[in-house]
């Protein structure tokens, strides 16, 4: 199995690029005959930190058992789960209206065309993601992004093929949409479905800004905190846990605890999400590393699954090797997204 000395030297290089101040890695086989855990830098192995978008994976565990139990569809239109005023004008893109088109799949998928409000640059040229790296901490509830979107162009129409775009807005609107049907906050939802069903102790979602229990994470040099968004954010980002915890669900997830095995391969419906060169691949609730053959010629890496988050977390499966990978590089810039996959492409290949 893997070299603990390769696992060490890993969280050595992770920490030793410029900004990336602290990193947690766990590495474990489905049988935990392999089981490794480490940290460096600023974080301790059992450091709880904001798992950010890897959340989305979780959300697509929920929806996915509100499928088994009957209560939701994926090609629902959400004009059946959502208010009249949340979906009127919702997506009008050069005049004409296909917000009555819109379904759970388009949400789930990324493939909307509706906007991104974190991203999506405003009248003065700025985002909101540019206000928070700065430490302007605000809360972004789904009232407060229907009133953005509303006022922005679609990027494409529903459900155009080939077509997918990253967006947190397509998340808050998943969130309502699960909240009435369940008549829970999107919190208890996660507890009902995940938390308590695996018994995570150090597992939950943000929502006492007194909390201040998870580790702050970087953009660049600084070393952000905000409450306020992250408790506002529990559907798109706002889930705390530690390596070990997110283990616990990855596997899970993957092994059919929350919904039949071979649901996996249905929700492999890749679109290009990113260009070159931080490539990876969105399908339903889903995505999967873009690793060139170049990178290991003789023996190609196959599917990389899981997930993302926007702070430098990571969740991920390679069932060509049977290595589960979770952790965080607790940075948004981007290097720590860098580090993490070149730290599971070397221990993948050391096993190939």
């Amino acid at each position: 199995m893997v070299e603990e000395k390769l696992l060490n030297n890993l969280m050595d290089q992770m920490v030793d690029d410029k900004n990336i101040y602290s990193a947690v890695l766990c590495v474990e086989n489905s049988d935990r005959s392999f089981s490794w855990t480490g940290a460096a830098g600023e974080m301790e192995e059992n450091n709880r930190y904001f798992i950010a978008s890897v959340t989305k994976l979780y959300v697509t565990a929920v929806v996915l058992q509100l499928v088994e139990e009957g209560r939701l569809a994926l090609n629902d239109k959400i004009s059946k789960h959502l208010s009249e005023d949340f979906c009127k004008s919702l997506h009008v893109l050069k005049g004409t209206d296909y917000s009555d088109e819109l379904t759970i799949t388009h949400l789930i998928s990324n493939t909307s065309g509706i906007p991104d409000y974190f991203f999506h640059k405003q009248e003065d040229g700025r985002t909101a993601a540019d206000e928070l790296m700065e430490g302007k901490d605000e809360a972004w509830p789904l009232d407060k992004t229907i009133g953005l979107i509303k006022n922005l162009q679609p990027k494409f129409k529903p459900g155009a093929k080939g077509k997918a775009a990253y967006s947190d807005s397509n998340y808050q609107l998943l969130g309502r949409i699960i909240e009435n049907i369940t008549e829970k906050n999107i919190g208890e939802v996660f507890d009902q479905y995940i938390f308590t069903k695996l018994n995570l102790s150090n597992t939950y979602t943000y929502g006492d800004l007194k909390d201040h229990t998870p580790v702050p994470f970087y953009y660049k040099s600084q070393k952000l905190w905000l409450p306020n968004y992250m408790a506002s954010i529990g559907v798109e980002g706002g889930i705390v846990s530690t390596a070990e915890e997110v283990m616990i669900f990855l596997k899970a997830f993957f092994d059919g605890h929350f919904f039949p095995k071979e649901k996996i391969d249905e929700l492999k419906q890749w679109n290009l999400i990113l260009p070159p060169p931080g490539m990876f691949q969105f399908g339903i609730g889903l995505e999967k590393l873009w690793i060139p053959r170049i990178v290991s010629p003789r023996k190609p890496i196959k599917e990389i699954l899981g997930f993302w988050g926007q702070t430098g977390s990571f969740a991920f499966y390679n069932p060509q090797t049977d290595l589960y990978f979770t952790g965080t590089t607790n940075q948004i810039d981007g290097k720590g997204h860098r580090l993490a996959t070149s730290a599971m492409v070397k221990i993948i290949k050391s096993v190939l």
